[in-house]
């Protein structure tokens, strides 16, 4: 790559390296690395090792790193190898991460998780069916434990409807895992309302056909969110909790009826939660990844949370960094999140800005194994 076109990258991407104050997290850049699954957590007991530290380590050049997806209870796991935030020895595991990411400058909140309904019983408590809004059956298949130490994918199950008492008892396990972040010396969390998972079960029409006050009306039906909002900002302070929605995504089998009064509703009311900010996917189009133009109706629905959502908004899906540059000029979002690029390129941000090439992620080690595919990947060497 020539000078000339270094120089033309650097001056398309410039505003990706301008700082961004996230509430009180100061921000260098604008070049967030977002929540990745790896299924890499040690075993028994889910616990992050050395390695995981490692791996985060590395990428500690984002603006902002926000941790894989990590259940709050042994109830919320979905996902062969999958880190919690619900033992102590958890606890200590994230603790070894936090410090590596801190020491090499970096900033990373922990992504509260529960998948809800995309589970399996081999994967419960007791072999017991995953828990739900309701009891209805998703398609698709769960990645368990197979074999020789290997994953395999199952169907899925139908769940189990959750009590009301039991709906506020996992409200308590959010608080707890929030809490339990806080130990482990996170510099904030972010709740995982998206991708077809419990807090999105709850929000999502085809998913909750509760008759309590958890279902029926759109308020009703985000109640279980913005408990879980106020139990965690009780813990932390409020600029310190993010949230990932994913408003017309169909990932894990879920759709609403009405996406656009379901979610409006929900940005309205954030409004008043206080929180840090608010991170959506940008689906991308037929056309594949790394594409700027994305369809009329999900267009409309980032422009209805930009126009409605008063705070900090961070878009992911399929940028480069010429396409998020522009997005940032145009006003469409304030921060960008980069999750297979940062996979694949420990150094992303001194690659956008030097303009150099990326590594290519390799598909096949995404999920479960060891450091090839996960610690190997080449930075740059000048």
């Amino acid at each position: 790559m020539n000078l000339k076109t270094n120089a033309s990258q650097n001056s398309e991407t410039e505003i990706l390296f301008r700082p961004f104050e996230l509430g009180d997290v100061h921000l260098p850049h604008r070049i967030v690395m977002g929540p990745l699954t790896r299924s890499r957590a040690g075993q028994p007991g889910n616990v992050p090792t050395g390695m995981n530290a490692e791996y985060y380590a590395q990428r500690a050049s984002a603006a902002l790193t926000i941790s894989e997806a990590t259940q709050i209870s042994p109830q919320g796991q979905g996902y062969a190898w999958t880190p919690g935030i619900h033992t102590s020895e958890q606890v200590e595991g994230w603790r070894q991460v936090v410090d590596r990411v801190h020491h090499s400058g970096g900033r990373i909140f922990l992504q509260l998780w529960h998948v809800g309904r995309i589970s399996h019983r081999t994967l419960q408590p007791r072999n017991e069916a995953p828990v739900a809004p309701s009891a209805v059956k998703p398609a698709g298949k769960a990645f368990v434990p197979g074999p020789g130490g290997k994953g395999e994918f199952v169907p899925l199950e139908t769940p189990r409807a959750l009590t009301v008492e039991e709906v506020g008892n996992t409200v308590q396990d959010y608080a707890t895992a929030a809490r339990n972040a806080k130990e482990a010396g996170f510099d904030g969390v972010e709740i995982h309302g998206a991708n077809g998972y419990l807090v999105d079960q709850f929000l999502c029409s085809t998913t909750n056909r509760r008759t309590d006050e958890y279902g029926g009306s759109v308020e009703n039906r985000a109640r279980f969110l913005f408990e879980i909002i106020d139990r965690v900002g009780k813990v932390w302070p409020r600029e310190r909790v993010g949230l990932r929605l994913s408003p017309r995504g169909n990932y894990n089998d879920i759709d609403d009826a009405n996406p656009e009064a379901t979610f409006g509703h929900v940005f309205e009311r954030l409004n008043g939660a206080g929180i840090a900010y608010l991170h959506l996917p940008r689906p991308n189009t037929a056309g594949g990844p790394d594409v700027d133009e994305i369809g009329a109706r999900d267009m409309a629905m980032l422009k209805l949370a930009r126009d409605t959502w008063r705070g900090p908004l961070m878009l992911a899906g399929g940028f480069t960094g010429e396409i998020a540059a522009r997005w940032i000029a145009e006003g469409r979002m304030d921060l960008a999140v980069f999750g297979r690029k940062f996979l694949a390129n420990p150094d992303l941000p001194r690659r956008f800005r030097k303009g150099a090439p990326l590594n290519e992620p390799q598909k096949d080690t995404f999920y479960g194994g060891g450091a090839h595919g996960y610690t190997d990947y080449p930075s740059l060497s000048a």
